[in-house]
């Protein structure tokens, strides 16, 4: 049961990216999405249709906001940059298998981020965007929806159930899903985890 007058966050992960389908990791680069990652943005915005969010956050990296727009939202969309993706330093475009060639048992949840973010700051930042969407969506039952990215995504959904940052890495995120965050009476709950577009 809902907790009458809660907000939902309807967290959406953008669509595929080459960068993506090759498992590297991708923060600040700004790629487009494939073929296949615009088929499932329009998949999105079926699944969607009907639902009325109260407001839309998106980060502006380029496949968020292709995704969001696909889907039928981009011209209600507000960029959120609190919604990037985890700032990966010297990590970035590399693959966790090439890391651990050179870094046996390296993870982006547990070794330090060279020159890019730690966890405790992306967590950080996944509080201030749960504080603005809350704020956003400030009426009866309202739903908010978040576009961005898997790694930010993961953390939040951490958050908003009281776990620390690195909680995100029990939540696996497709590209192209949706999933629900919102509360079982007074407790904040996973409503839905990764829904719609499993390959």
């Amino acid at each position: 049961m809902r907790m009458s007058g809660a907000v939902e966050l309807w967290l959406m992960r953008h669509g595929e990216t080459e960068w993506s389908a090759d498992g590297r990791h991708t923060s600040r680069t700004d790629i487009p999405l494939t073929a296949h990652g615009r088929l499932r943005a329009k998949e999105l915005g079926e699944y969607l249709k009907g639902t009325k969010f109260a407001a839309v956050l998106c980060s502006p990296m380029l496949r968020a906001k292709e995704t969001c727009e696909i889907a039928g939202f981009g011209d209600v969309a507000v960029v959120d940059d609190g919604l990037k993706e985890w700032d990966y330093g010297v990590y970035e475009g590399r693959t966790t298998k090439e890391i651990q060639a050179e870094i046996p048992g390296w993870s982006v949840w547990k070794d330090p981020i060279v020159g890019g973010e730690t966890l405790a700051q992306v967590g950080a930042r996944a509080d201030g965007v749960i504080a603005r969407a809350l704020a956003a969506g400030d009426v009866d039952g309202a739903k908010v929806a978040l576009f961005a990215h898997a790694h930010i995504l993961r953390i939040l959904a951490a958050r908003w159930i009281g776990l620390e940052a690195r909680g995100g890495e029990l939540f696996a995120l497709g590209t192209g899903s949706v999933s629900v965050l919102g509360w079982e009476r007074e407790t904040r709950v996973v409503e839905r985890w990764n829904r719609g577009f499993e390959e």
